[in-house]
C-alpha cells in the first residue's frame, strides 16, 4: 500500500505541536509591541564576508560571540519553515516549525517525501516573488557549492520537483523518521536570479539579495554591520513573526579586545551587552550609569542546549587509552575551587554531555536504559548499572588530599608507581608527562590549577599555547594529548552525535570525535538515536549514551550556566513571558519612543 499523507501548517519530530493551525502569534512575544528606534550591539571578534553559505571567510554570524541564536539578527535568508534551524528557533517547543516562506506541507507516513506549498505572498527585497524554482535552485547551489554544513543537511534527498509556481516536492533516498523532513524545512531560499549572477562559494562584502525582516543597509569591514527594519516586508504579519523585530536599525559593533569593548559600552558605545566573563559581572559593574539606573542588569533564566563541554583525552594515545588513567587525572581538576575563586560561584558542574537538557542522565538507570546498557556490560565497568555518574567533589578550599589518594590507587593499579615526585611506569621506567593544547589566555586559570594538583601525584603537564592557525591544523589533525572543546548539543539530539562519537569517525581528519572514541556499544546507539520514534524512546537512548561516554571517562567535564548575564540600557521592554529555549531579544522593544515615532502598532 502506499504511504499515507498528512497536510500540516507545521512539523515535530514526535509530538503534537503546540500551536493550532489559526494561531495568532507565538505566546512569548507582545502582539502588540510598538516598532521603531535604533539599537547597538556588541560582538567579540571580527569578520571579512557577508556570505553565509561559502566554506570561506568569517561572516557576522560565525564571529565567536556572535550568532542567530544570541541576537535575532543575521545576513541568513528566510527558510521555507522555522523552528528548528538557526534563522529562528522555537522559544518553547522542542524539534518543532512552523511555515513561514513555506504557508503549509504534506508529507507521507514513512516520511519518505515532503512538499511544501509556499506562500504567494512571499517576497524578496526587489519585490519578485519567491518560487519553486528558487527552492529547487536552492537545493542544488547549496548542495554543490555551498558550505559542507549544507551537503551534510541535505544528503538524506534524493531529488527535488517542481510541481507548479508554488508546490515543491523532496523525495528521499529511504524512509525515516521526521528529523529528515525537518533538515529541508530549515533550507534557506535563495534568489536564483541573484545568484546565478554571482559565486556562492566566494567571499564577499557587498549585501546580498533578501527577504525577510531585515536588509543589511550599512558595511564598515571588520568594523561593524547596520541592518534596517524593511518597512513593507511581505512577511510582518504572519503568526511566526507578530510580535517580533521590533527596532528600526540594529547596529553590531565588532571588537577584537574583550575589555575595550566593555569600556566602550560604559561610555555609550552600545546598547546591551552579553557579559560572558563571570569575574566582570561581580567586579566591574560599580561605576556611575549602574549607580544612577541608567544601566541594569539582568540573569536571564533558560533551558538552552548548552553543548558538550569537556577537557578531552586523546585515547589514540598512551597513557589516556587506560580509562583507570584518564580518571585519576580527572579527579584532580578541582572544580569547586575554581568556580569559587575564579568565576565567583556562577556555574554549575556538568555531570552530563547534555547539560541542562532532558536527555541527561541522572540517577540510577531505568528499565529502558538498562536494555540498551546491557550491550555495553562487557566494555564498561560494573558500577555503569548500579549507580549514578558523579564527577569528584571538593570542599572547594583548595585541599584534594582524598582525590589524590584515589588516583594513586587507580594508576598504581594501571601500572604506575610514584618514585620520589615523580609518577614511573613500573615497565618502561618513563615518567608520566604530557601537554594540554591551548589556544587563547582565557583558559589558563584553571589549567594552571590542574597543573599544579597534578604535579602532587608527580604527574607533568606541559600547557601549549598555539596560533589560531597552527591550533586548527593540531585539532584536525588530532594532534595532541588533551584539548578542550565544546560540542555543539540540541535539546533533541540527531544524527550530529555520530560525528561526535562513533568509531568511523575517531580516525577521520578534521572529525569531531576529539577522543578518539572506539566503541561498538556506543556505535549501537549512535545508528539508532536518529531512527527514534518517540521523545522516550530519544531520551532512553541518549541518556543510554550518556552514561557509556562518562563512566569511560572521555573527557573531564566542565560546567555550564542555565542563565544568560545581560547588562543593558534602560531603554528597553519585553513581553511578560520570555522564552525558554531560545534568547529573547528580537522579541524586545524600545520603550523610550516619542508617540510620534511609534509604527506598525497593532490596533
Amino acid at each position: 500500500m502506499p504511504p499515507v499523507a498528512h497536510c500540516s501548517h507545521g512539523l515535530s519530530r514526535f509530538d503534537e505541536l503546540k500551536y493550532p493551525p489559526d494561531f495568532k502569534h507565538f505566546d512569548y512575544v507582545n502582539p502588540d509591541a510598538p516598532k521603531g528606534g535604533d539599537v547597538s550591539l556588541f560582538v567579540h571578534g571580527t569578520f571579512d564576508s557577508l556570505n553565509p553559505y561559502s566554506a570561506k571567510g568569517v561572516t557576522p554570524a560565525l564571529a565567536p560571540s556572535y550568532n542567530y541564536m544570541r541576537y535575532g539578527f543575521s545576513e541568513f535568508n528566510e527558510p521555507l519553515m522555522v523552528g528548528t534551524g538557526q534563522y529562528s528557533p522555537s522559544g518553547d517547543e522542542i524539534q518543532t516549525a512552523y511555515g513561514l516562506i513555506a504557508k503549509s506541507v504534506e508529507y507521507a507516513d514513512d516520511n519518505s517525501w515532503i512538499v511544501f506549498e509556499l506562500r504567494p505572498e512571499a517576497r524578496f527585497h526587489d519585490g519578485k516573488p519567491i518560487t519553486a524554482d528558487d527552492v529547487v535552485f536552492s537545493f542544488r547551489e547549496l548542495g554543490e557549492k555551498g558550505h559542507p554544513r549544507y551537503r551534510m543537511q541535505l544528503e538524506p534527498v534524493k531529488n527535488v520537483e517542481k510541481l507548479d509556481e508554488h508546490k515543491v516536492r523532496f523525495n528521499f533516498k529511504q524512509t525515516g523518521t521526521r528529523s529528515q523532513l525537518l533538515r529541508v524545512a530549515e533550507l534557506p531560499v535563495l534568489p536564483s536570479h541573484y545568484w546565478s549572477k554571482h559565486d556562492i562559494s566566494k567571499t564577499t562584502l557587498e549585501p546580498m539579495l533578501h527577504s525577510g525582516p531585515y536588509k543589511i543597509t550599512r558595511v564598515k569591514p571588520g568594523v561593524s554591520v547596520t541592518f534596517s527594519r524593511v518597512k513593507d516586508y511581505w512577511g510582518k504579519d504572519l503568526p511566526v513573526n507578530k510580535g517580533r523585530y521590533n527596532f528600526d536599525k540594529i547596529t553590531l559593533h565588532f571588537h577584537r579586545d574583550y575589555n575595550m569593548a566593555f569600556e566602550s559600552f560604559k561610555a555609550g558605545g552600545h546598547d546591551l551587552h552579553l557579559e560572558v566573563i563571570a569575574k566582570h559581572w561581580n567586579t566591574s559593574y560599580d561605576f556611575a550609569a549602574v549607580r544612577e539606573g541608567k544601566i541594569r542588569k539582568r540573569l536571564i533564566p533558560h533551558q538552552m542546549a548548552y553543548g558538550s563541554s569537556f577537557m578531552f583525552f586523546n585515547t589514540r594515545r598512551a597513557p589516556f587509552d587506560d580509562r583507570r588513567v584518564r580518571e585519576a587525572i580527572s579527579l584532580m581538576f578541582d572544580y569547586e575551587w575554581v568556580n569559587k575563586s575564579i568565576f565567583y560561584s556562577a556555574y554549575k558542574r556538568s555531570a552530563s554531555y547534555f547539560p541542562n537538557s532532558p536527555m541527561s542522565s541522572t540517577g540510577v538507570p531505568d528499565k529502558e536504559e538498562m536494555k540498551w546498557l546491557k550491550l555495553a556490560k562487557e566494555q564498561q565497568p560494573p558500577e555503569l548499572l548500579t549507580q549514578p555518574f558523579k564527577p569528584s567533589f571538593t570542599s572547594g578550599d583548595g585541599s584534594v588530599r582524598k582525590q589524590q589518594k584515589r588516583a594513586l590507587e587507580l594508576l598504581k593499579d594501571a601500572g604506575w608507581t610514584l618514585k620520589g615526585n615523580t609518577l614511573i611506569h613500573r615497565e618502561t621506567g618513563k615518567p608520566m608527562r604530557f601537554s594540554f593544547l591551548e589556544k587563547g589566555a582565557s583558559s589558563e586559570t584553571y589549567l594552571t590549577a590542574l597543573k599544579k594538583n597534578l604535579a602532587t601525584i608527580g604527574i607533568e603537564m606541559t600547557l601549549v599555547r598555539a596560533d589560531a592557525a597552527q591550533y586548527i591544523r593540531q585539532l584536525r589533525a588530532h594532534e595532541y594529548d588533551m584539548v578542550e572543546r565544546i560540542l555543539p548539543q540540541s535539546l533533541a539530539p540527531d544524527s550530529e552525535l555520530f560525528d561526535y562519537f562513533h568509531s568511523e569517525r575517531a580516525d577521520a581528519e578534521g572529525s569531531h570525535n576529539f577522543a578518539g572514541i572506539k566503541q561498538p556499544a556506543i556505535d549501537v546507539l549512535l545508528d539508532k538515536i536518529p531512527q527514534a520514534k518517540s521523545s522516550d524512546e530519544l531520551k532512553s537512548l541518549t541518556r543510554s549514551l550518556d552514561r557509556m561516554l562518562l563512566w569511560q571517562h572521555y573527557g573531564i567535564p566542565k560546567w555550564y550556566s542555565d542563565s544568560m548575564r545581560v547588562a543593558h540600557r534602560d531603554v528597553f521592554a519585553w513581553p511578560k513571558t520570555s522564552p525558554v529555549y531560545s534568547t529573547p531579544f528580537s522579541t524586545w522593544w524600545r520603550k523610550d519612543l516619542p508617540a510620534e515615532d511609534k509604527q506598525d502598532v497593532t490596533p
